[in-house]
């Protein structure tokens, strides 16, 4: 059983309810830092992970709210029993809209499940009871096992039709760009694209890695100002400055060959290539390219293909095609927040270089003025403080 929390003061007027600072922490690191205890902690939904329940219960929250309903999720999480066993509020399913009413920072009035400024109602949701919660986990847990029943025979049927495709690269175009022992970016459509291409620009910049832009990511690839070596997709999603762009253009087919977009391709005076495969995904197809040609290393940005993606009722034609394509690159495929997270370790380690270069030019002005005004004594302590400051420097990497 989890510790008891502190209880909170539920109003410091008249009307029911706790009056708490409402939190919105799940795209903010920021707001996430300054969580304290009592406050409302709003979130995504509709899965909460342990690692995220038992923070929250450790910093002493005094409610929860999700925007999406946890009966929506398909995986089953033992996070909402966590919180209300804690003695957390749980408030399920505000909304899209609710969750833009409820500015964080402010303090609101929660009772019963809906939030309130004064009397005016800014929120809904629903509250949830420990019963209700463990109902929803067991719901959740017989529709994974039926999901992953499915999931195994469409693998099966997929393996028995692309095996050609996946094992020996057969109906790969080749294509006229040296891909090989080369590092490729693919960037696909995602809502949040856009950031994490900014978060690559030291990777671009280091490297100048092959980018493949996989339908409108290729239009976002241009208009920030890189140049697509590759588009892959379906040319109605694709501006004419994208597909003009100089870039080789390859249109998922069917396995019979007819690809859509074709005639906006003809109508355009641009060549392309089809590449026929029994898979809706593009992003897919283009994994496949960068690895079928040589790729020494694929970074996948903006379609991750994670456990909620395989767990989800909505991508159950997509997934058997998701996992063989990653099967296929192997070792070589690694997401785009993996690679910003190594850029944020080193540039944070050279944090310390940019503070002792401040401090010799704070030195050099001190000893200059000095030069010019001060006597020799003074001369003489700042030359003993830099020297044991260098020491202690050089201590460093022994």
């Amino acid at each position: 059983m989890m510790a008891t929390m502190k209880l909170f003061s539920r109003s410091q007027s008249d009307l029911p309810g706790l009056n708490a600072t409402v939190r919105d922490i799940a795209h903010s690191s920021k707001e996430l830092r300054k969580l304290a205890e009592g406050d409302i902690a709003i979130i995504d939904g509709p899965e909460i992970p342990r690692g995220l329940a038992q923070r929250l219960i450790d910093m002493h929250v005094s409610a929860v709210a999700t925007e999406v309903e946890t009966e929506q999720g398909s995986i089953p999480r033992f996070g909402p029993q966590m919180l209300i066993d804690a003695g957390v509020v749980f408030i399920d399913g505000i909304g899209a809209d609710g969750r833009k009413s409820l500015q964080s920072g402010k303090t609101y009035r929660l009772d019963e499940g809906t939030f309130y400024r004064g009397d005016d109602e800014v929120a809904r949701g629903k509250e949830i009871t420990l019963d209700r919660a463990i109902a929803v986990f067991e719901d959740s847990r017989e529709q994974l096992a039926d999901h992953m029943e499915a999931l195994s025979g469409n693998v099966a049927e997929f393996v028995r039709s692309e095996s050609p495709l996946f094992i020996d690269g057969l109906g790969i175009p080749d294509v006229d760009v040296p891909i090989q022992d080369r590092k490729v970016v693919v960037v696909s459509p995602s809502a949040d694209v856009e950031s994490q291409l900014k978060d690559l620009r030291s990777f671009i910049r280091e490297y100048d890695p092959l980018l493949i832009g996989v339908e409108n990511a290729a239009d976002i690839l241009v208009e920030k100002g890189y140049k697509p070596s590759i588009i892959v997709g379906d040319p109605e999603l694709i501006n004419d400055r994208a597909l003009r762009s100089g870039a080789t253009v390859i249109l998922p087919a069917d396995p019979d060959g007819h690809a859509a977009g074709l005639e906006r391709i003809q109508d355009l005076g641009i060549g392309a290539m089809t590449f026929p495969a029994a898979t809706d995904s593009a992003t897919d197809l283009a994994l496949l390219i960068a690895s079928y040609h040589g790729a020494s290393l694929v970074v996948n940005c903006g379609s991750p293909f994670d456990i909620e993606t395989l767990f989800d009722e909505n991508q159950r034609d997509a997934a058997p095609s998701a996992l063989l394509t990653r099967a296929r690159v192997g070792t070589r495929l690694v997401d785009a927040s993996a690679v910003n997270e190594l850029y944020l370790v080193r540039s944070s380690g050279l944090g310390w270089v940019w503070a002792v270069i401040a401090i010799i030019i704070a030195l050099v002005t001190i000893i200059l003025i000095s030069g010019l005004s001060g006597d020799d004594s003074f001369i003489n302590n700042l030359i003993d403080t830099w020297n044991s400051f260098a020491i202690s420097v050089q201590n460093l990497f022994k």
